[in-house]
């Protein structure tokens, strides 16, 4: 089988940033790296808990018709956001900023975390681990995308 692309990325010259991943018809998938690939793992609490805070930042947000996807990657090393091709790549690293900043200030009851019936893991969150990561990750970003090494 043919390699997929995000596995001729060198992971171990990745650091922490906002990288373009790919395009695909009239979406484009953006990888929000978190930390640097093949280190220590992000703990799933934590990691859960950006996704439910990021996903519904963003869908509440000025780029919120755009938004097709935002979940973790499996590697636990990031998280990827699928956007259609109309939000452009400046208003996007802006919703990205936006996105952790709001967890960074978060408080109270994470979103969907009220009951088994709106999360299959519904106990598994760590808020202060996610503000913890986002504030490293807000330090990190640029005011655009960083390129792949």
């Amino acid at each position: 089988m043919k390699k997929i692309a995000s596995f001729e990325i060198d992971h171990d010259l990745l650091t922490p940033g906002l990288y373009l991943s790919r395009t695909d018809r009239n979406t484009y998938t953006l990888d929000i790296r978190l930390t640097r690939p093949n280190t220590v793992p992000l703990k799933v609490g934590a990691l859960h808990t950006i996704e439910h805070l990021a996903a519904t930042y963003l869908r509440n947000s000025d780029i919120k018709d755009g938004v097709c996807y935002f979940g973790p990657m499996g590697c636990l090393t990031g998280c990827y956001l699928v956007l259609f091709d109309d939000i452009s790549e400046e208003r996007a690293a802006k919703a990205v900023k936006a996105a952790f900043e709001f967890i960074i200030s978060f408080e109270g009851v994470v979103p969907g975390t009220s009951s088994s019936k709106e999360c299959g893991n519904y106990l598994l969150h760590d808020l202060e681990g996610a503000k913890e990561i986002a504030r490293s990750y807000v330090k990190e970003l640029s005011d655009g995308f960083n390129v792949y090494p």
